[in-house]
């Protein structure tokens, strides 16, 4: 199966999302927040990431930007529970700088599934 990078400062958010998509069969690999996410990512090349978008260190905007410049055809899930303005404003900008998938916390079991078949079963970007 793939390997997805999740994203979040949350312990319980990545044990979850973890336990999930390890059900599926992926092989999951974790970060805290966006650098050291996209450090991660340089090493082991990921099929997909999934990224919070409030994070310490180097939150999520800032990190899809960052990976999308770095990596082009990386297919990237951003997801919010919101913060000052909202879920729905950050992860507007989210899809601006190169998200392929939002999704508003918290996650449906379902609707995480779908999102990241969609998105492994397409071809390379979008």
């Amino acid at each position: 199966m793939a390997r997805i990078l999740i994203m979040d400062d949350d312990n319980l958010i990545r044990r979850m999302l973890r336990q999930v998509l390890e059900q599926e069969g992926h092989e999951i690999v974790e970060a805290r927040d966006g650098t050291e996410g996209i450090n991660l990512n340089r090493k082991l090349h990921c099929d997909l990431i999934i990224t919070d978008i409030i994070m310490p260190e180097k939150e999520g905007i800032e990190t899809i930007g960052e990976l999308r410049r770095e990596f082009p055809d990386i297919k990237i899930i951003a997801m919010s529970g919101g913060g000052r303005i909202g879920p729905d404003a950050y992860l507007k900008m989210a899809k601006d700088f190169g998200a392929m998938r939002t999704i508003v916390k918290p996650i449906g079991k379902d609707e995480l599934l779908k999102a990241t078949k969609e998105l492994l079963e397409s071809g390379a970007g979008e």
